[in-house]
């Protein structure tokens, strides 16, 4: 850190950005909450129910495939232009594209226009969230004392479980509505009140300065005419590391919060809010357990933290199941909040380690692309794929557990491979 940074400087971009990303996180987790519970009943009412929650979840993957490309089109700015102006516009990408959702006529009053409008908007809802991530964890990474990048980095993650605690508690609001009034018109005002959220986290990420050590690579050499050829032919291994380490991280994180959410509501008839409830208490769980995380890596190192959670969660993959099969609220909250803690022990470290493994000319694309180019694959498939496996084993979770499984072991494979980069000097 700059002996010119001071703490109140500091403090200020931690707050901005952790506001920002939990704005921005609470629209994007607001479709997958709609896709699970009501979006295959507006949008693809004539299909069966196991048919349109997968046409609804593979609408919801299209933001997660729009993703990769928004990380390299604001990584390409963000590099060349500077991070702040990067975060602004993004922000005001998700808040719009969220409250065009709400506005949208469903299949039975436009037909196939409605869904094609869902997917255009969803579309532009990852571009925005695939260029937000990298430019606001690296605006708290590159203010930083090297000392505690991790814990400071942890708290812009920390905003993705505020999003999902907003998103998740007002669905849980509007879902107390009578079945007619929810599908009417109940499920649109919480993505028509994100344009609230959007106004307030514009006007906060404003107020914040450029990051002092982008700045001075600026003026100390000019910054790559395209970014991304430069990050792939200097890094290319901690590209295809990063999103190894990911991939376990984000299939179990959206099993937990999206995909349960059908599965114990349409296989065990449990009430979607009591579901909600267990999405809700596991969010406020991680919003503590992301920065504890993240402190311990500024403490012990990225590797060891990281490679613990993905230990654990390989070992609650089938756990998880057998808990939620109980179909007993107590079991079912138990699962998810346990599944979530081990799951911030790897989200905790991760934004620090993977913007400590590219130089700061190309840091914002080359932390987007490892970010980024897994969640199509991990997050975006995860839930299409648990309910493809669900329907071809009649109902078994087992092979499910398996995916899991699979995706744990590439990512602890990734983590060993990769270097220690906790008290690496980001200039």
């Amino acid at each position: 850190m700059s002996e010119s940074i001071s703490p109140q400087s500091i403090r200020r971009v931690v707050v901005a950005s952790f506001i920002g990303t939990a704005i921005e996180w609470y629209d994007f987790f607001l479709y997958g909450t709609a896709a699970a519970l009501v979006f295959n009943r507006i949008f693809f009412p004539n299909f069966s129910p196991i048919a349109g929650t997968m046409a609804a979840f593979a609408t919801y993957a299209v933001g997660f495939f729009a993703r990769p490309l928004g990380g390299v089109i604001f990584g390409h700015f963000g590099d060349r232009l500077g991070r702040k102006s990067m975060l602004v516009t993004t922000l005001m990408m998700m808040g719009l594209a969220t409250f065009c959702v709400g506005l949208l006529p469903t299949y039975g009053q436009v037909g196939v226009l409605a869904p094609v409008l869902l997917v255009a908007l969803r579309f532009v809802q990852g571009l925005g969230v695939g260029g937000e991530w990298g430019g606001a964890v690296l605006m708290v990474v590159e203010h930083a004392d090297k000392k505690r990048r991790g814990l400071f980095a942890a708290w812009v993650q920390a905003g993705v479980p505020v999003g999902m605690l907003l998103s998740t508690g007002v669905f849980s609001v509007v879902s107390w509505l009578p079945d007619p009034a929810f599908i009417a018109w109940g499920w649109r005002v919480p993505f028509l009140l994100g344009i609230l959220l959007t106004g307030i986290g514009f006007f906060i990420r404003l107020r914040v300065l450029e990051s002092p050590v982008f700045e001075q690579a600026k003026n100390e050499r000019p910054a790559p005419k395209l970014p991304i050829l430069e990050v792939l032919r200097t890094h290319p291994k901690n590209v295809l590391l990063a999103m190894g380490a990911r991939l376990a991280e984000n299939a179990f994180f959206y099993i937990f919060t999206v995909w349960v959410l059908t599965y114990a509501t349409q296989q065990h008839g449990m009430k979607k809010d009591t579901v909600l409830n267990g999405v809700l208490l596991g969010s406020a769980a991680q919003l503590f357990a992301i920065p504890f995380f993240g402190s311990l890596s500024d403490r012990f190192g990225r590797r060891p933290v990281y490679l613990a959670g993905a230990i654990f969660l390989l070992a609650m993959a089938f756990p998880f199941f057998w808990l939620v099969d109980t179909k007993s609220t107590a079991m079912v909250w138990a699962a998810i909040i346990v599944g979530m803690i081990g799951h911030a022990a790897m989200y905790g470290p991760q934004a620090a380690f993977f913007s400590e493994l590219f130089g700061t000319r190309t840091r914002y694309t080359g932390a987007s692309l490892g970010y980024q180019l897994a969640t199509p694959f991990s997050g975006g498939l995860a839930p299409l794929i648990a309910s493809g496996l669900l329907g071809w084993s009649h109902g078994k979770p087992w092979p499910i557990a398996l995916y899991l499984v699979a995706m744990a072991i590439v990512t602890i494979i990734s983590v060993l491979l990769a270097a220690e980069t906790n008290r690496d000097e980001l200039r």
